[in-house]
Parts: C-alpha cells; structure tokens; sequence
C-alpha cells in the first residue's frame, strides 16, 4: 500500500530524497577543513537526483564526476548519490546502455577511491559492493516492470483479438442469414408479382383463367414460407427441417436434456398466452441453445428453465456448473444475442456469482 502511494507521487518521493541526501551531505562537509568546497560539491552532486526519472543517463554521469571530485580532494565519499542515481539509471533506461553508463561510473568510482588512499579490500570495496548492489537492484526492478508491461500489453492485444472476432462471427452470422434470405425471398416475390399481375390482367376479362396464376401465387407463397422457416429456424449442419418449434414443445425438449442425465427443472410463471412466431421460435431457440451449451461446456447437474409471460416474455436458463457457458468465439452466444436484437430485446449472460452460469432473454410481446 505505502508501494503504491510512492509510486503515485514520485515528485514528491524525489524531493524528500534529495532534502535528506543534501542534509546528511553538508553535515559531513561541515566536519571538513574545506567546508565551502565540499558543500558545493556536495550539492553538485544531489540536486541532479530531481531529474533522475527523466534523464537518468545524464544524472549518473553528474553525479558521478561530482563524487569523483570530492573522493579526489579528500573531503568525505558517501556513496549514497552515486547509489541512487544508478539504481535509477538500471530500472528506467534500454538495458545496454544502462549497463554502459553503470560499468563506467563504477569503475570511476573505484579508480577515484583507490587514487584517494581507500584499501581496495577495505573501505573501497565495501561502497563499490554498495555501488553495485544498487545497480543490481534497479535492474531487477527494471526486468520486473518490463515483463509486468510485456503481459499487459499482450491481454490487451488479446482481448482487441477477441472483440475482432466476435465482431467478424456475428458479421459472417449476418451475411450469410442475408443471403439466404435473398435466395429464398428474392426468386419467390419475383414469381407472385408476374403471377399476381397476370391474374389481375385476365379477371375481368376470363376470370377463370385467373385461377391458375392465383394457384402459382399460392405454391411460391408456401414455398417461400418453408424455406423462410429453415433459414430463421436453425442455419447449422445437421438442422431438422421440422415444423418450427415453439414453448409449446419446451416439455419434450427437456425431456430430451433429462435423457443424457442432467436434471432439469422447468418453471413457468404467469398465464400462457400466444405469442407472436418469432417470438415464439425465438423464446424456443434460447432455451435449446442453453441447454445444449451446458450439455457441452459446463459439466452441470442440474439445470433450472423459467419463462415467465407478462409484459414481455422473459427466459432464463441457469445451471451449477463450472463451465463458461459456451468456449469463446462460439456462434451459438452470438446468435442468442442476434435473435434478441432483432426483435428488441436484451441478453444477459455470463457466470453467477453464487456459481454455475446463466443465460437471461427478456423480449417484448
């Protein structure tokens, strides 16, 4: 939580930093005979930590010279400046010229202490190991941040993929629903017009002969109507080009579902009433959608179905299982959501919270 809170305010963790650093630095100059130089010295070396986050190279090598001056005169070495400036330089800057810049004010650093008198195995070595260890540590704060940047961006380049393609499956739903509408629409309106015109033409002259292009009109128009209830039935191989189905034939589709094994239980609230054919149809449609989709993905026990009749028709289908409802792209979700749009309505869908998943439709009567 304090993490968090430093992370969102780095100004001011810079300036708390550098006050600190620029107070432990002129308190050790003071017990120095050049007193002015190592104060100016000193705050040569701190005030460039203010744009560490910004220009970390440049700041390294700022306060790096400065330090190696004050080591050079014998004032004090207090690594502190030179540490942070290079702990900085490793988990914000390209990972080679971090390495770079780091190796070289290092190094100048040891060369500056050992030239100053420092025991390379004494009091040299233990501010260069210091020196280092900061390095060390902003580089795996550097390959932290890098790879939790890394993972981000991919969900969220997964995640655009994802939306891209369920927009693609429901454009494909579309056109090819299109498509057969036209087929199917196209050469049967043609048929009944020619057919419609020609009977109106000889009706009052020969209305006899107006029977027969009025039986073409009835066979084009029924015709039309059977092909229209496979194209909006079910467009999917293996379809039962059976009269359509309704809410009237739930009970023997549940009976289907109990066959396999899961229990479901069938509720329904209000007083029935007809409905319109596509709402019918469609109500119908959800519910084998649901349940096939629990059959197949959700390794459920038992299954509830409601459909409640009021001002407009509701259903929702529920289960106990650990599934998704239906593996991700599946066109069976997008179908469900295209039904319900084209008559107005809307779909709820996704795991509960108490567990399993659920499918709710509300559409208008």
């Amino acid at each position: 939580m304090i993490w968090n809170w430093l992370r969102r305010h780095p100004l001011l963790v810079d300036v708390s930093l550098v006050g600190l650093l620029l107070i432990a630095t002129i308190g050790a100059a003071t017990r120095h005979a050049h007193v002015a130089a190592g104060i100016g010295l000193g705050t040569a070396e701190t005030l460039p930590l203010l744009w560490r986050r910004r220009r970390p190279v440049e700041v390294t090598v700022a306060v790096t010279a400065a330090a190696v001056a004050i080591v050079a005169l014998g004032l004090f070495a207090l690594p502190f400046q030179v540490a942070a400036a290079l702990y900085t330089l490793a988990s914000t800057s390209e990972p080679r010229t971090a390495r770079r810049v780091g190796l070289v004010s290092i190094a100048a650093m040891t060369v500056g202490l050992a030239a100053a008198g420092y025991s390379l195995l004494g009091d040299a070595a233990l501010r260069v190991v210091f020196l280092v260890a900061a390095w060390l540590l902003g580089d795996g704060v550097g390959s932290r941040r890098a790879y939790v940047r890394e993972i981000e961006e991919k969900a969220e380049r997964l995640e655009r993929e994802h939306e891209a393609q369920a927009l693609r499956a429901a454009a494909e739903e579309q056109a090819r629903i299109a498509r057969e509408l036209h087929d199917v629409v196209a050469h049967a309106l043609s048929v009944i017009v020619v057919q419609a015109a020609a009977a109106d033409d000889v009706f009052e002259v020969e209305p006899s002969r107006a029977r027969e292009p009025i039986r073409a009109v009835e066979v084009a128009a029924r015709s039309a109507l059977g092909d229209l209830r496979r194209v909006l039935g079910i467009l999917h191989e293996g379809a039962q080009y059976a009269p359509q189905p309704g809410l009237g034939r739930l009970d023997a589709l549940v009976e289907q579902v109990r066959a396999t094994g899961l229990e479901v239980e069938l509720q329904i609230e209000g007083a029935p009433r007809p409905l319109p054919a596509a709402v019918d149809l469609s109500a119908y449609r959800i519910v084998q959608e649901a349940l096939t989709n629990t059959l197949k993905h959700a390794a459920a026990g038992h299954a509830r179905v409601r459909v409640r009749f009021g001002r407009e028709l509701s259903v929702e289908v529920r289960d106990d299982g650990h599934g998704a409802g239906e593996s991700n792209g599946g066109s069976g979700l997008i179908g469900m959501r295209e039904r319900v749009a084209l008559l107005g309505g809307t779909l709820q869908t996704g795991p509960r919270p108490e567990g399993g998943y659920a499918v709710s439709a509300q559409i208008p009567i």
